[in-house]
């Protein structure tokens, strides 16, 4: 699991469980972790962080999960950073919504660590 070392992963969510759950998951793995509380709190970070992938929950107050990740695909420079959308809502309606908004995947809460290792180890090889 090693290749996964120096990737910059961004954690977007409301939860403070799930954040630490990835938080310990991913760093175990090699990869730097950021994290972010909501969409406003993530894009003031993306700026200065520049995540190689970013996983965000849907449903977050303020700011949920569908209009954060359009509003990082509509900046040219994050326009190919990988986006993976994080539910507890399992349904087809919620992954087209989250395709319509440029997202590259769906992982269902609670998520594995297999499952997140999986996704990052996708993206990251794709940059």
């Amino acid at each position: 699991m090693s290749s996964l070392a120096g990737i910059k992963v961004m954690v977007i969510d409301d939860s403070n469980t799930i954040r630490r759950s990835a938080e310990i998951f991913l760093g175990q793995a090699g990869c730097t972790v950021i994290l972010a509380e909501d969409g406003f709190d993530a894009l003031a970070k993306i700026t200065d962080n520049n995540p190689d992938v970013i996983f965000v929950d849907v449903m977050m107050p303020r700011l949920d999960g569908y209009q954060t990740c359009a509003l990082i695909k509509k900046n040219p420079r994050f326009k190919s950073t990988p986006v993976v959308m994080l539910s507890s809502k399992d349904g087809l309606f919620d992954r087209a919504r989250g395709r319509m908004v440029g997202s590259d995947e769906y992982l269902t809460k609670p998520f594995t660590k297999d499952s997140l290792l999986a996704a990052v180890g996708t993206y990251s090889s794709a940059t």
